[in-house]
């Protein structure tokens, strides 16, 4: 007599090349807000208004700081390895914007993602794939906690970092890649809902 087996339900496992092709043939829009994380499509949580004026913020400090010594994308693909085409909040890449123009950047000067509900993710996933990518700064801007947490040393092969530091309002943040580049926390950081 044949018995059944059962067999746990398998996560199918995209490249970047067979996730863009699912965006070249339609089957996923420019819209759709999903990123690519380790070989899985991952939905976006929608933006409520403190993570996007986190963003906006984010943005505009960086592009001030850095001026023409960098280019500053905002949740625009970012190539980190064969399975992963995350879009961080923010990215400080090198270059120009135009030098993006026909391919997406595969290296970052810094990385930043703005969280409040997708803090576990943030930390985790999200770390794990930016240090094996070998980014060498990442930064969450806790919404909950109203710090940036600073995630330096990356470690491709362990893909983890060496290096975290929490840095609360107040203080003042240098690129590790760019020296003299300087950010206050506050200037990253929404207003408080009265």
């Amino acid at each position: 007599m044949a018995h059944a087996v059962e067999r746990e339900p398998t996560i199918p496992r995209y490249t970047v090349e067979r996730y863009l092709g699912l965006l070249h043939d339609g089957v996923l829009s420019p819209s759709d807000r999903v990123e690519l994380l380790e070989g899985v499509i991952v939905a976006e949580p929608p933006s409520d208004p403190p993570h996007a004026a986190g963003v906006s913020l984010a943005a505009s400090a960086l592009t001030a700081a850095v001026g023409k010594r960098a280019a500053v994308r905002v949740q625009l693909p970012l190539l980190v390895g064969r399975l992963s085409l995350p879009e961080p909040d923010v990215a400080v890449v090198p270059g120009h914007l135009r030098d993006y123009s026909t391919h997406h950047p595969t290296s970052a000067i810094l990385v930043i993602e703005v969280a409040d509900s997708s803090l576990v993710q943030d930390r985790l996933t999200k770390a794990a794939i930016y240090a094996a990518g070998g980014i060498p700064e990442y930064w969450i801007v806790n919404l909950r906690t109203r710090a940036v947490e600073i995630f330096r040393a990356p470690d491709p092969e362990a893909a983890r970092y060496g290096q975290t530091i929490t840095a609360p309002a107040g203080t003042c943040l240098e690129l590790a890649a760019l020296p003299g580049v300087t950010v206050l926390v506050d200037d990253l950081l929404p207003a408080v809902a009265a």
